[in-house]
């Protein structure tokens, strides 16, 4: 993952997740490298974690 990513176990809103998902693919100009595809998926895992907290703390 990228430098700037949290630690394992951080907490972050789906929001900024989906802010780092979108700057990612506007940095890679819409075709992810091999790198940018592994950072791609862990941030989509990350993004869905934080949305299902949202609806667990909603519920």
């Amino acid at each position: 993952m990228s430098p700037d990513s949290p630690p394992p176990g951080s907490v972050r809103s789906a929001a900024e997740v989906n802010d780092q998902i979108r700057a990612l693919w506007l940095r890679a100009g819409g075709t992810l490298s091999v790198q940018e595809r592994a950072e791609y998926e862990l941030l989509v895992v990350e993004w869905a974690a934080a949305v299902r907290g949202q609806v667990v703390e909603a519920a």
